[in-house]
């Protein structure tokens, strides 16, 4: 695994989602590193990371996160953020109750059985000219991604061109499931979730979705407005703000 480390402070672990690297958290890393080290993976078979054996989905990857974020840590006590099928990475390492895990934010993570009609995407297989590529790219982030054609930018076209080729996690099954439910049920950690009402996955399901929520036990559970699935990427400025806010919430009973 590649880890990438910024600022200084008490760490907090970010890990991306699928078909992307560590620069999904492109435009979030700044603003915690100024009173944080951020420790931000590719996950194994995403980025510069290697590919292990096969078989590969959330549950047999989790374990080499957590052993690397455990080696990286070096006995320090950390916080967990992730988003989408890397927020499923992190709940499953969650359910391992690992020592010095204190908090764990979920970002428009999926696995509780509510996925819709998959989004139509365009192949970039064939297409070489280069402005065509961004198109296809482009198309993309809209279909699947972010909810407000203007926030496909270049800076997005440039992090999704670099990330997806390099996904070979292929055939990853445990999103389409119910398993969230199940892993809450095994956190012993203070859990956080932040949803965007306008993500594809659920837009159409709004009230199936805080009806599931409601049933994982979350200490706070965020919907922002105004965002797609990306939504760190999209409303960065008030995500950061609803980030550092969980991440510096009390444990217990108002005492870190």
């Amino acid at each position: 695994m590649v880890w990438r480390r910024w600022g200084q402070g008490r760490p907090v672990v970010l890990l991306h989602g699928g078909a992307g690297s560590w620069m999904h958290w492109i435009k979030n890393i700044d603003a915690l590193a100024r009173s944080r080290t951020v420790w931000a993976p590719d996950i194994p078979g995403f980025g510069d990371s290697d590919l292990p054996a096969d078989n590969l989905d959330a549950d047999t990857l989790a374990p080499f996160v957590l052993r690397g974020a455990l080696e990286v840590l070096r006995g320090e006590r950390f916080d967990l953020v992730g988003f989408s099928f890397g927020a499923l990475v992190s709940a499953l390492i969650a359910a391992q109750a690992p020592a010095g895990l204190d908090r764990l934010v979920l970002v428009s993570v999926a696995g509780m059985g509510l996925l819709g009609e998959p989004p139509v995407l365009k192949t970039m297989r064939g297409v070489t000219d280069p402005e065509e590529r961004r198109e296809v790219l482009r198309f993309n982030l809209n279909a699947m991604m972010l909810h407000d054609p203007s926030s496909s930018d270049d800076l997005a076209i440039a992090v999704q061109g670099k990330s997806a080729p390099r996904d070979r996690v292929k055939n990853r099954k445990l999103v389409l499931t119910d398993i969230l439910p199940k892993l809450a049920a095994q956190w012993r950690c203070a859990a956080y979730g932040i949803w965007a009402r306008q993500d594809m996955l659920y837009r159409h399901q709004f009230d199936k979705l805080i009806e599931r929520v409601n049933q994982l036990g979350l200490r706070e559970r965020v919907f922002l407005d105004n965002a797609g699935h990306w939504l760190q990427y999209e409303r960065s400025d008030e995500f950061d703000r609803v980030l550092a806010r969980l991440l510096d919430a009390p444990l217990i009973d108002g005492m870190e």
